[in-house]
């Protein structure tokens, strides 16, 4: 099957949700026999130097990047909100990656067309006057909410001004909703909720696979001293929110009761305020070499998220590396993974500090809930086998596009 992947930013190197999402799918299609290209925006925000890739990054036939700049400017911001557009999606809606996508379309045939992203939606006329490709939306989120969570949470001015265009937001998700051949959802809970929106067309469920095999357990953290890890881009907003709320909220009691109880924190483009934390026993490392070595020192990882929606693939990440994920029931959406089973989940200040207080009474035999971690992980979320029913599932809708698996 051939397969064009669009992304609205280039999925290397493996730092963030969308980037893990659309490398692991692109590995698991080409090792079942696919041939998948990849035209790829290359943002001011998320630039990325392609002389740089691994060696190993070879999964696909042919890869093309566009500059697109981005960038929030805020005179543009401030007279979006004259306008009836969408300024989440207008950013992304440039001339120079239309063009490439439409020379890319007449120069070969693909069967999918498969968005990894929204964003990506103003492109479909293109697609639709160049090919006869079935276009597939992976929607790893429905993204309105995204937003709606973050204003509830913002200050005062920040939320008065998301409460202007995030409308306009969801409007345009809807509105473009049947556009789409296949819209494929990250859970049954995003899914069931395009269907309350109006989807009509086909739709499926594909949650984010990774390769537990690319994932090393460190035994020895659990000898160590309990000590607890965060990791995330810090420039999306639901990761500010929810470390400022842990740090401000819960740290305090955490300290009160476990004073030599450590709290690291990694990522990049953080903003200042994270940069320059001057708090008791919290480290801001910046942007690690490698998340699964960062999060192998530490046998608790912290995803104390408020807002988001999709799947967390940082949290796969956290599992397949054997750690125990102690997050909010926010952060475990499209993951059905269980309380004190295979992970610990907690929603308030109180919430937290009890479960830290279990993780101390269990000792070393806290390893074995991160050892049932990452079974679930392997079991739920590989990204051969979630790979291998998508291309089924294209198969059904393209049958003269046979899947080679």
């Amino acid at each position: 099957m051939r397969i064009l992947q669009l992304c609205n930013k280039f999925p290397w190197p493996l730092k963030d949700g969308a980037a893990i999402a659309s490398t692991y799918l692109a590995k698991a299609f080409a090792e079942l026999g696919s041939e998948v290209t990849l035209l790829s925006m290359n943002t001011s925000k998320h630039w990325f130097d392609t002389a740089t890739l691994p060696g190993d990054f070879n999964h696909y036939s042919a890869i093309q990047t566009v500059f697109v700049d981005n960038r929030i400017r805020p005179i543009p911001a401030f007279l979006n909100l004259f306008s009836e557009k969408s300024y989440h999606v207008e950013r992304f809606a440039d001339a120079g990656f239309a063009h490439a996508l439409a020379g890319l379309l007449e120069s070969q045939a693909f069967d999918i067309v498969q968005l990894e992203s929204l964003y990506l939606t103003p492109f479909i006329p293109v697609i639709r006057k160049h090919s006869q490709a079935l276009i597939v939306l992976r929607a790893h989120n429905v993204e309105h909410e995204i937003w709606e969570r973050i204003a509830e949470n913002a200050h005062p001015l920040k939320r008065w001004y998301l409460q202007q265009i995030t409308p306009r937001l969801k409007q345009y998700e809807i509105d473009h909703l049947n556009e789409y051949d296949l819209l494929v959802g990250i859970s049954e809970r995003d899914v069931e909720q395009f269907r309350t929106l109006g989807l009509q067309k086909p739709a499926t469920i594909s949650p984010i696979g990774i390769d537990c095999r690319d994932y090393q357990v460190d035994h020895l953290s659990f000898a160590r001293p309990l000590s607890l890890s965060f990791i995330g881009s810090l420039d999306w907003m639901p990761n500010q929110e929810g470390l400022n709320w842990f740090l401000n909220e819960v740290w305090p009691l955490l300290t009160l009761k476990f004073p030599d109880l450590e709290f690291h924190i990694a990522g990049r483009t953080a903003p200042a305020w994270i940069r320059h934390l001057n708090i008791g026993n919290v480290s801001f490392h910046g942007e690690v070499p490698s998340s699964p070595d960062f999060l192998g020192q530490h046998s608790v990882m912290v995803v104390p998220l408020l807002s988001g929606g999709g799947m967390r693939a940082k949290i796969l990440e956290g599992m397949a590396c054997g750690k125990v994920v102690l997050s909010t029931s926010v952060g475990m959406e499209g993951i059905n993974a269980r309380h004190r089973k295979e992970c610990l989940i907690a929603d308030t200040a109180e919430e937290f500090v009890a479960a830290i207080e279990w993780c101390y009474a269990q000792g070393r035999e806290l390893e074995r809930l991160g050892d049932s971690g990452r079974n679930f992980c392997h079991d739920h979320f590989d990204n051969l086998e979630v790979g291998r029913r998508l291309l089924e599932t294209y198969a059904s809708m393209a049958p003269n596009s046979p899947v080679v698996a």
